[in-house]
């Protein structure tokens, strides 16, 4: 269909509606004045373009022309009239379309990260947002002290950093649960690389997780899952590390997958520092950060703001209640391995 065709689709009637209201001198009526926004939702729905259809419109108006100067005002209103219900209703579909589309992505999105789809089906409407679920994918999520949203002032800072330094490559941004988060193929590594850059500066120092490369339609959700629980990590063990690696972690899993067993580790190796003075809080404070320092005494005091002399006598005292020694070798894995438990576990402050 010639352009000129497509013109004359979304200019039914306006000639005449010209020629009318020439003769007439009225102002046009509810009823036309809908009909208008109906052409030119029409119009969006088909995907044309505004611009030539406005321009459309000027020529259908120059070629309608009254010939006496007594009804060319009359002539302009009922072009203004026209030409601005056209636009409203090309974009009131316009700001449907954007809405659905929104509404599509973030179902998608939805069923991407929680596995609520038949991942065939998923995979098809994954190539619409630019991935390919066959391939490999990591996910990395960045929390930030708010919550964020896609209209968010720190979510489009990262978003247009991510198109302006990879333009079109495979990569969805979206908000989840007010955090910030990025999918990438899994073998694209600087690209999850920039965005925690970018994250941890619009967010204000925020920390980023990195979920590890996972194949295949169910390997976004995975990913994005070891994300999550690495930040849930890091807040239990109050990790310093502004970018984690879920790769750098799994430890973590591996010792917690019993809890009874680490459980009766941490009471068992743990549970005589409540007889102290204070409780068992200070001298489990003073074995997570002296395992923090490598075992390094001088360190460990300041970070304490100990003396030396005082670090030494907190540890003797740990060695006297639970006849473990932390400055052991035989000792210390054992001990170190039941802080981390108690950390996890959120001991003393609960009980197991």
């Amino acid at each position: 269909m010639s352009e000129r065709e497509i013109s004359e689709q979304y200019l039914v009637g306006y000639a005449q509606l010209l020629a009318d209201v020439a003769a007439s001198g009225r102002r046009l009526t509810r009823d036309e004045i809908e009909d208008r926004r109906a052409l030119g939702e029409r119009a969006a729905e088909s995907g044309h373009g505004l611009r030539a259809l406005v321009g459309a419109h000027l020529a259908a108006t120059r070629a309608a022309w009254p010939g006496t100067l007594r009804t060319a005002d009359s002539t302009l209103a009922a072009m203004h009239q026209a030409v601005d219900a056209f636009a409203e209703g090309y974009e009131r579909a316009q700001r449907l379309a954007v809405r659905q589309e929104e509404a599509a992505r973030r179902e998608f999105i939805d069923d991407l990260l929680h596995g609520r789809s038949n991942l065939g089906r998923l995979a098809e409407r994954a190539e619409r947002f630019g991935l390919l679920l066959s391939h490999t994918h990591a996910v990395a999520v960045a929390q930030g002290p708010t919550a964020y949203d896609e209209g968010d002032p720190a979510a489009r800072q990262v978003e247009q950093a991510l198109i302006g330094r990879f333009g079109d490559r495979s990569i969805l941004f979206t908000t989840k649960d007010g955090r910030l988060l990025c999918v990438a193929p899994g073998d694209q590594d600087e690209v999850l690389d920039y965005f925690a850059r970018q994250a941890h500066t619009a967010t204000g120092g925020g920390r980023i997780a990195i979920g590890r490369a996972q194949p295949g339609p169910g390997g976004i959700r995975q990913s994005y899952e070891e994300a999550l629980n690495s930040l849930e990590l890091a807040e239990r063990l109050r990790l310093g590390d502004a970018v984690l690696r879920a790769a750098d972690l799994l430890v973590y899993p591996v010792l917690t997958r019993d809890r009874q067993a680490m459980a009766d580790l941490v009471l068992n190796a743990l549970g005589p520092l409540t007889a102290a003075r204070g409780g068992a809080q200070p001298l489990l404070d003073t074995l997570t950060v002296y395992f923090d320092c490598g075992c390094v005494a001088a360190e460990a005091a300041r970070r304490l703001s100990l003396s030396v002399r005082a670090l030494t006598y907190r540890l003797e005292r740990i060695h006297q209640l639970t006849g473990a020694d932390p400055a052991s070798p035989t000792h210390r894995y054992m001990l170190q391995t039941a802080v981390i438990g108690a950390r996890l576990l959120n001991w003393p402050a609960s009980s197991l």
